[in-house]
């Protein structure tokens, strides 16, 4: 079975999506930390981020897996340089290139094949798992979102502002909505969960709740 949870940052929905596959005992997909993998190994073999066709041929070589909450590539742990600044900033172009996603596209269905899944991220309902039997857009109104990311900011020790976060977060919406490909969208048939004022317990136990009204009920054992 798989599960599509979709939608803008800081809505919640990659706490979601790993907190929802531990409960289920289910693999989760990272789908954003695969394209900032990729583009980890592009800078580190000197290949140019904007050659589209050659970062594509990179991300069907390499070997991505996510196991106990890291994400490797080839063997390699790579969860904390992923995160940083300087991939973070670079990531998107590469992420924007239509060769690159739809290299993308095929790799997240190899690896979701046979398998019980969550993934995450801005178009796995809609454009790559269109079959998945359950699809939800994760949202929150722009203030929450802001807040949230804001109090990560300040446990980072950075001098963001509300305001600035709050700036910042609207030039990547826009940016996001706008996308020629991979643009972020809710699947036509998504279910839209409004995350404001839910804790992260309660955001997976509607989840979970999804889930089974999707299954039906089910026999005695």
């Amino acid at each position: 079975m798989i599960i599509t949870l979709d939608g803008p940052a800081g809505a919640g929905k990659s706490s979601a999506a790993r907190a929802l596959a531990a409960r289920l005992g289910w693999c989760y997909m990272d789908t954003g930390a695969m394209y900032r993998a990729v583009t980890l190994v592009a800078l580190e073999r000197g290949i140019p981020l904007d050659d589209s066709p050659r970062m594509a041929a990179l991300a069907e070589q390499i070997r991505i897996d996510f196991r106990a909450g890291r994400v490797l590539v080839d063997d390699r742990d790579v969860s904390t340089e992923i995160r940083t600044a300087r991939i973070t900033a670079a990531t998107r172009p590469v992420a924007d290139a239509p060769p690159v996603r739809e290299a993308m596209k095929r790799i997240q269905r190899r690896m979701a094949a046979g398998l019980d899944i969550v993934t995450e991220g801005r178009d796995q309902g809609s454009v790559v798992f269109p079959q998945a039997e359950v699809k939800v857009f994760v949202t929150a109104s722009p203030e929450e979102r802001a807040r949230r990311r804001h109090r990560e900011e300040e446990a980072r020790g950075s001098g963001m502002t509300l305001a600035d976060v709050l700036a910042a977060q609207a030039e990547r919406d826009a940016g996001d909505r706008c996308r020629a490909v991979g643009a972020m969208r809710a699947a036509d048939d998504a279910v839209i969960l409004e995350t404001d004022g839910l804790t992260p317990e309660q955001v997976v136990d509607r989840l979970v709740a999804l889930i089974e009204a999707r299954r039906g009920p089910r026999g005695p054992a």
